[in-house]
């Protein structure tokens, strides 16, 4: 199999399994209880993780432990969401984080940018309605809430990690989160009963948390970040298809536009934001082209500079070099690897734990 289809397979596979996650989150919680739920995914990732880890530096473990405090937030709120509502409304809803996240970053954005995030807003709208308007659930407005909190943590991330190795960073927040549930939820742990529900709590630590995260870091470090973008970003059709065929969900009409609308939305306004991203770094790579050609033509040392083009979105991926040129991840959420972000690796760096609910 070519080395370039590979790594497709390998992204949508993230993908399929973060979007799976919302309905092992669901069924998980129906008999446990959710901090009970979200100590042992913790826990068990940490265990993993720190199978990795050599070293970790003073700057990694005071970043990586603030982050860690906004991960756990995310994924409270997430967790509690997907329980009082469903799968496919929590996949769908929690993609709005790639829109909320250019408009809490430092970066202007196009104004059309903003008519991208008006359809994603009709959408929510549209998923809450379920079969016309009412007072929306508890549970959707928990997963906008959690679509809300994400964003900002995605924004720390871009902001806080440059320089900083993600595997490190990803399990300090794990440490971080396994302390902060710890209390309440060990008195809790006799209620995890039966051998499905500890697969279910398995599944979501090791695979839609460690696998994903290190397969996802593999993966985007041999293909572009716009195409590993497109791939993590089918996350929320997957959570809307294994919630309608797996947990025998339905949607609604209405509800079945905001899916159409949002999955328009927050990919048109990815699309938006990482060309208007994108203009000054090709505009520099131009000028560096400009100037090594100048200097092939005269005497003295060559000098190339590389244009850095960050990532916009749900989660964060390593740095690609190439060529003089490194090219950052672009887009829950991710459930974020470092300063920069993918789809789904909500939290650059912290996107370890933040796949589902």
């Amino acid at each position: 199999m070519p080395g370039s289809r590979r790594t497709d397979l390998v992204l949508l596979l993230v993908a399929l399994v973060w979007g799976s996650s919302y309905l092992a989150a669901k069924t998980a919680t129906g008999s446990v209880p959710v901090l009970a739920v979200l100590f042992v995914r913790y826990g068990i990732s940490a265990i993993a993780l720190l199978l990795f880890v050599r070293r970790i530096s003073r700057a990694e473990l005071k970043i990586g432990g603030l982050l860690g405090l906004t991960q756990a937030a995310v994924l409270v709120l997430e967790t509690y969401g997907v329980t009082h509502t469903t799968a496919a409304n929590a996949g769908l809803i929690i993609s709005l984080t790639l829109v909320l996240t250019p408009l809490l970053d430092r970066h202007r954005v196009p104004p059309r940018f903003f008519l991208a995030a008006g359809v994603c807003v009709v959408a929510v709208g549209l998923l809450m309605s379920g079969n016309g308007l009412h007072t929306p659930g508890i549970g959707d407005l928990l997963m906008l809430a959690a679509a809300v909190v994400r964003a900002g943590h995605v924004a720390l991330v871009g902001r806080l990690t440059t320089g900083l190795r993600p595997l490190q960073v990803t399990t300090v927040q794990t440490l971080v989160g396994t302390a902060l549930f710890a209390a309440p939820a060990v008195p809790q742990l006799p209620a995890i009963t039966g051998t499905t529900t500890w697969l279910q709590l398995i599944y979501l630590a090791l695979f839609c948390s460690v696998f994903a995260f290190l397969a996802q870091t593999w993966a985007v470090q041999r293909t572009s970040a716009s195409r590993a973008s497109l791939l993590l970003g089918t996350e929320p059709i997957w959570a809307v298809a294994i919630g309608i065929l797996l947990g025998g969900e339905q949607l609604t009409a209405l509800a079945a536009l905001g899916a159409v609308l949002m999955l328009t939305g927050t990919t048109w306004g990815q699309s938006i934001e990482r060309t208007h991203r994108e203009g000054p770094a090709v505009q520099a790579r131009s000028s560096a082209v400009g100037s090594v050609r100048g200097r092939q033509l005269g005497a003295g040392p060559l000098l190339v500079v590389g244009a850095v083009a960050g990532g916009g979105g749900d989660g964060g991926a390593v740095a690609r070099a190439r060529g003089g040129e490194a090219e950052g991840g672009s887009g829950d959420a991710g459930d974020g690897l470092v300063g920069v972000e993918l789809p789904r690796l909500v939290g650059g760096a912290g996107a370890g734990l933040d796949g589902g609910g």
